[in-house]
């Protein structure tokens, strides 16, 4: 074949950056003539003179943040592969662990931060939230590929004289290599994210959070984008290295034919009372356990009956109720709107990665930005733009849930085997029509997975927002309870919240298995 002429390459490379090259200028315009919010966004070049001024200060930040979070990626991620190999081997652990997964990725982060840096010492509260905001992706992720293998590989392993061992090590951790290299995609910037806010939240001399912390008061705003930036930077790295790794993966390792196994054991599981209360008492054993090895202060570690007695027993109780029904009442309506938009966005972002993926390369630096670029430094302008109303709660919520929709979507999209999409198309279908008759229902398992994923988080987005911006609902409340020292309803917040993602999360768990019945999966 031969080599493309030198001229058709440039052609390419500017088709790919003329989008790219566009936005820069558009912003360079903007900021120079201080179109948006009277300055608040700098021009590029005003953040990199900032940014080289203040280069001195960089390098002991960013590696604080990076050995954090670092840290934070290998512990979490090794802890979430061995813990889905375990739940695929044994059923039984997964639905016993089932309610603590869900609480460690329903944690809020700005809840634990301050009660994390006065437990533990030195970097430990950031490895720890960093390890945290790994833990599920790379779990769920890990557990649905081992799932969803060749079942005629596994059949041909069975009649050699293979066990469920051989099967996994053979058949299904080589099909799942995909997967579980698109959850750390998702994993990498959210160690990053994670170990920011510890550092925000909770102290510290050096790390990007703590320089960020120190900035806001400053009224600075190239400064401040410059942080952010960086820590994009960090995280963006990150995901194109396992973007890579994932792609010539992939090659390798995708069916030639469509015969992949059942759905995954979670939508057909018959009810167990004991495994569903052993499920329900974990996280609480748990949560006890952890306070007694600590030594926690029982000023500042609440117990579960600590909470119980605040919320309903003790003479406070009626006004803590009362300030926490009008919190939910703020919180719940927009969360479930933050999460319709935001599956709705990933899945129209992965169809168009489809049909037209010029638009989605162009599109996805600024989505990562969106994703990794610290919220704390995001939201001043957010506020500026779109005020302090609903709005601004949307778009953050809409920013922190739809990139992991959108990955595993993506991905599932990409693991529609090759014969699949054959057929159609020798009958002449239209890019569309193949998506929609072979594609998107071959993904399903994929895609009801991402609802699982971003169930839990639409709550944390919106939370996150009302704590930076709107003065709303329970993040705010979290907010105050931290300034008041009240760690009584800081605890109360953090349940509830762990609580009301259990409950999202049983919710899409039950649209999974109709929707998997419905397609001869139950």
């Amino acid at each position: 074949m031969p080599a493309e002429a030198p001229g058709g390459r440039l052609a390419a490379l500017v088709r790919a950056l003329w989008p790219l090259v566009a936005l820069l200028a558009l912003w360079e315009l903007a900021g120079q003539m201080r179109w948006v919010a009277g300055g608040a966004l700098p021009a590029p070049t005003q953040i990199l003179y900032r940014y080289w001024q203040d280069w001195g200060d960089y390098p002991r930040h960013i590696r604080a943040t990076l050995i954090a979070s670092g840290a934070g990626f290998v512990i979490g991620n090794a802890i979430a592969v061995a813990a889905g190999l375990l739940f695929v081997l044994a059923p039984v652990t997964g639905r016993i662990a089932r309610g603590l997964n869900i609480a460690i990725f329903a944690l809020p982060p700005i809840a634990i931060a301050p009660i994390l840096s006065l437990t533990l010492e030195g970097m430990t509260p950031r490895i720890v939230l960093a390890a945290l905001g790994v833990y599920f992706v790379t779990m769920q992720a890990t557990v649905t590929g081992l799932q969803q293998f060749d079942s005629r590989a596994g059949d041909l392993v069975r009649a050699y004289g293979g066990g469920k061992a051989a099967v996994m090590r053979f058949v299904q951790i080589r099909g799942a290599i995909p997967a579980i290299l698109s959850g750390f995609r998702v994993a990498a910037p959210n160690a990053v994210l994670g170990a920011i806010l510890a550092e925000f939240g909770g102290g510290g001399r050096w790390g990007l959070g703590t320089y960020l912390l120190g900035s806001l008061g400053r009224g600075d705003p190239a400064r401040l984008w410059g942080i952010g930036l960086t820590a994009t930077a960090i995280a963006g790295l990150s995901y194109a290295l396992f973007a890579v790794i994932s792609a010539r993966m992939l090659g390798r390792t995708r069916a030639v034919s469509l015969n992949p196994s059942a759905p995954p054991s979670e939508t057909r599981e018959p009810v167990n009372l004991p495994v569903m209360l052993a499920s329900i008492l974990l996280p609480f054993a748990l949560w006890w356990a952890v306070l007694w090895a600590l030594q926690v202060p029982r000023m500042i570690g609440k117990s579960p009956w600590d909470v119980i007695d605040y919320l309903f027993l003790s003479a406070q109780s009626a006004q803590a109720q009362e300030r926490l029904l009008g919190a939910l009442l703020q919180t719940l309506p927009i969360t479930l709107i933050g999460m319709a938009a935001g599956l709705a966005f990933a899945f129209a972002l992965a169809v168009s990665s489809r049909l037209t993926p010029g638009f989605t390369r162009a599109f996805l630096p600024v989505a990562l930005v969106t994703q990794t670029m610290p919220l704390v430094a995001l939201t001043p302008l957010l506020v500026l733009i779109l005020g302090r109303g609903t709005a601004v709660t949307l778009w953050i919520t809409i920013s922190v849930t739809f990139f992991p929709a959108y990955v595993m979507i993506a991905q599932g999209l990409a693991q529609v085997p090759r014969a699949a999409l054959e057929l159609p198309r020798a009958y002449g279908a239209t890019a569309w029509r193949e998506l929609r008759l072979v594609a998107i229902p071959a993904s399903a398992p994929w895609a009801l997975a991402a609802v699982r994923l971003t169930a839990p988080r639409a709550l944390l987005g919106v939370m996150i927002a009302e704590w930076l911006a709107t003065g709303r609902g329970l993040g705010n409340l979290l907010n105050q309870s931290r300034g008041y020292m009240d760690f009584s309803m800081i605890w109360t917040v953090a349940l509830v919240s762990v609580l009301l993602s259990v409950g999202f999360y049983q919710v899409a768990l039950w649209i999974e298995r109709r929707v998997m019945a419905r397609m001869g999966g139950g």
